[in-house]
């Protein structure tokens, strides 16, 4: 007859195996879905399930609608294009004021440049890959997926910055040039900030006041934003550029309006606004289309 102590014993090592098999289940790292980069031109990272979501309809801005930032466009395109190309490209920080087309630049320039290399062996061949702020820390895990693909990709980080505290720009600066590895050969990392340095100033002045080597720990922060051979400078615009902006979005959109109307009410709209830029430039143009009924298909996004 079957002991009755001995089937609870089972029963409990059954229990406490099947508890023990479900915990290194969820403590093994998880598989990486393979990617179909041929799904999409752009792509949403997950670090949760390393997988990447195409995104069917990227949110941009027509680069002819970009207005006030020749210089720094005609920059991120050329070597948009050339990293496009297979030659030799730098990482790139763009950064300054808001709403003057920073991240809109980078999604326009890749659109652009896909466009102008269309029937090109290359075509097709260009990817971009959006990495959220809060998931810099998974870049290794991204770059280890993307080496061995054969696109080009650019790792896209919108209003990067780092906070006190907050170490995840160690992997950052490790990606971006450091490492054994180091950066492939088929990535390029393009992050926009309202900082230059990435690092607010009181967090680099307590480094200064507590090191032992003050020097070297203020460097240590500072090296980050010098891992990006591009630093693009975007400044507030004048009225003159301002205007430029409205009119190229109200001509886009075929919105009937009296010009020196329109100068007044979009000068006016800064004004309460306290600033002039390429969003309050559209904010104020999706005023004037609502008020006059009309509606705004293919709506870019509002530069940032």
């Amino acid at each position: 007859m079957p002991n009755p102590k001995t089937k609870t014993e089972t029963a409990a090592l059954m229990g406490l195996l099947e508890r023990i098999a479900g915990a290194l289940e969820r403590a093994a790292p998880v598989s990486a879905a393979k990617a179909d980069f041929g799904a999409a031109d752009a792509f949403v990272w997950h670090p949760e399930g390393r997988r990447l979501s195409p995104v069917s309809r990227v949110n941009r801005v027509e680069m002819s609608l970009l207005k006030g930032i020749d210089r720094v466009r005609d920059v991120l395109v050329e070597n948009t294009e050339r990293f496009a190309r297979g030659l030799p490209a730098n990482n790139a920080l763009l950064w300054g004021a808001r709403g003057m087309g920073k991240s809109s630049l980078v999604k326009a320039a890749h659109a652009w440049v896909n466009e102008k290399l269309k029937g090109s062996k290359t075509h097709g061949s260009l990817k971009l890959i959006e990495i959220h702020r809060e998931e810099i820390e998974s870049l290794p895990d991204l770059m280890a997926l993307l080496r061995p693909a054969k696109p080009r990709f650019i790792i896209f980080c919108d209003d990067l910055s780092f906070d006190a505290n907050d170490t995840s720009y160690k992997s950052l600066k490790a990606v971006l040039e450091g490492g054994i590895e180091g950066r492939p050969d088929n990535v390029i990392f393009y992050a926009t900030s309202n900082r230059r340095h990435l690092l607010p100033r009181d967090m680099m002045e307590n480094e200064r006041s507590t090191a032992i080597n003050p020097g070297e720990a203020v460097e240590e922060k500072v090296s980050l934003s010098d891992r990006f051979g591009l630093w693009l400078g975007f400044h507030r615009c004048s009225q003159d550029e301002y205007l430029a902006m409205v009119e190229a979005y109200m001509a886009h959109y075929r919105i009937p309006v009296e010009i020196d109307l329109m100068r007044a009410e979009a000068l006016e709209w800064a004004t309460t606004r306290g600033a002039r830029s390429g969003r309050v430039a559209w904010q104020y143009v999706q005023d004037a289309a609502g008020r006059l009924g009309v509606p705004l298909s293919s709506t870019p996004a509002a530069p940032r």
